[in-house]
């Protein structure tokens, strides 16, 4: 069966050149390394030739190769065009939320670039990306009006998506190693955690099947982390888990750490969480009839909590004497307090009343913890019902919770407590540090007007 590589017209460096796409095969990057003018970019996790017919020439002379080409890209026909692809602003999404931004050198759109927050010069790619928000693509096409720009739009990420909804299958009955999970449930890591590492170290192993894990090498875990980068174009995420897992097999539990040291994480996307303004906050909440839902949505809300955090309160973390709610055993099995809204207060005390918990403060049918799934369904029927058009999941609770505290003048060193953040940079992400005391922090949810008496007044 002949070896197919992909060939892709693609902008790098902001020029038309042609990526190669394959499933990692030694002999074939050998080959490819013999083209002129070849290059391996680490940023774009790819190998990519001139986009030119002497280049296609070569690919073709490789034996036992099919070759299965694409179009030619915008720019090398706009280039083509002459000086129409100098009036042109090329906007891409790459990733969730990022876009990057290719154009001819222009002082006065750098200059609007620079005035929004998080925008980042790729030295390697030569673009400039920012985050992927409507007001920054208002400002874009804004600018490109007024300057007789066109601009191009192209969502790479989408397609990229449909690529990752494919379901990698074979691995699925792969046994972890028993001292693998047994190490991780030792050292307290979370359920959630474990999960995902037995996961990730299953899809390894089945990478290397006929071999015994236990005797792979660096370039055998290289040749892993380059397959799921390359051919499965995993998040950023996903890959780190997965270095996270192989690390803590070969470290933690075989005590060999010279197989792993020469692993390198990738760069940390720069995305920006998704938030909700406080009137779509409140169209949600007001489309929940159901009063323990409502209830489980508004303390999220009201406190920034955590999905596994709401599900995990006891009846006895409600402190309304101090009025704060106390969270045991977060992220990092870390304890921490957050506030408790006045009118949140009003809404448990009425749930309480009716529904009657006995331990956990959302109990389920059968009197245990309320479901995570459960939750998730709860929101994303209520979005739905709402009118919503963003992607908003029950984390989104927990970023608008933090950037509505900031809108309205809270510390963001309060904030990075209240949400249990261990670093500073985490919670920065939201917006500038400001100067409140935290006496006189109040929950947003007690804007929102959800009063429970009129709420009884309606029953």
């Amino acid at each position: 069966m002949s070896r197919r590589i992909t060939v892709k017209p693609v902008i790098h460096r902001n020029k038309p050149v042609l990526k190669l796409i394959f499933p990692y095969d030694k002999d074939i990057a050998e080959l490819i390394r013999g083209i002129p003018g070849v290059l391996w970019s680490n940023s774009m996790k790819g190998w990519y030739i001139p986009d030119t017919a002497k280049s296609l020439a070569y690919l073709h002379k490789i034996e036992g190769i099919e070759l299965l080409i694409e179009g030619r890209s915008e720019l090398h026909q706009n280039q083509e065009q002459g000086e129409a692809s100098s009036l042109r602003l090329l906007v891409i999404r790459y990733a969730k939320g990022r876009i990057k931004l290719i154009f001819k050198y222009d002082a006065r759109l750098i200059a609007l670039i620079k005035t929004i927050p998080f925008y980042y010069y790729d030295m390697e790619g030569q673009w400039w990306t920012l985050p992927h928000l409507d007001s920054v693509l208002d400002d874009l096409k804004k600018y490109c009006t007024e300057n007789s720009l066109k601009l191009d739009y192209r969502d790479e990420w989408a397609n990229q998506k449909v690529i990752l909804r494919k379901k990698i299958t074979g691995y699925e009955n792969v046994i972890c190693p028993p001292q693998f999970e047994d190490k991780l449930k030792t050292m307290r890591y979370s359920e959630s955690t474990v999960r995902n590492y037995c996961s990730a170290l299953k899809e390894f192993i089945h990478f290397n099947k006929g071999k015994q894990i236990d005797q792979l090498q660096p370039e055998d875990i290289e040749k892993f982390l380059l397959y799921i980068t390359e051919d499965r174009n995993v998040s950023t995420s996903y890959h780190n888990i997965s270095i996270c897992a192989i690390k803590f097999y070969y470290e933690k539990v075989l005590q060999r750490t010279q197989v792993t040291y020469r692993i390198n994480r990738p760069r940390r996307e720069k995305i920006l969480p998704e938030v909700l303004g406080e009137e779509d906050i409140r169209r949600i909440l007001s489309v929940v009839d159901n009063l323990k839902h409502k209830c489980i949505l508004m303390t999220i809300y009201s406190g920034g909590l955590r999905l596994s955090e709401v599900v995990g309160l006891r009846v006895s973390d409600i402190d309304s004497g101090r009025m704060m709610i106390f969270i045991k055993g977060a992220k990092g099995n870390k304890d921490r307090y957050t506030i408790l809204s006045k009118e949140l207060l009003k809404w448990l005390r009425e749930y309480y009343k009716k529904q009657k918990p006995v331990t956990w403060l959302f109990e389920g049918v059968t009197g245990g913890q309320y479901s995570m799934r459960s939750v998730q369904n709860i929101m994303k029927d209520a979005v739905k019902k709402a009118g919503i058009k963003k992607h908003a999941t029950v984390h989104t609770l927990r970023h608008s919770f933090a950037t509505h505290m900031l809108e309205n003048g809270t510390d963001l060193r309060y904030i990075q407590n209240l949400l249990g953040h261990n670093s500073s940079k985490t919670t920065e992400i939201y917006t500038h540090i400001t100067t409140k005391g935290i006496e006189q922090l109040t929950s947003p949810f007690d804007r929102l007007g959800m009063s429970i008496d009129e709420h009884k007044q309606t029953k």
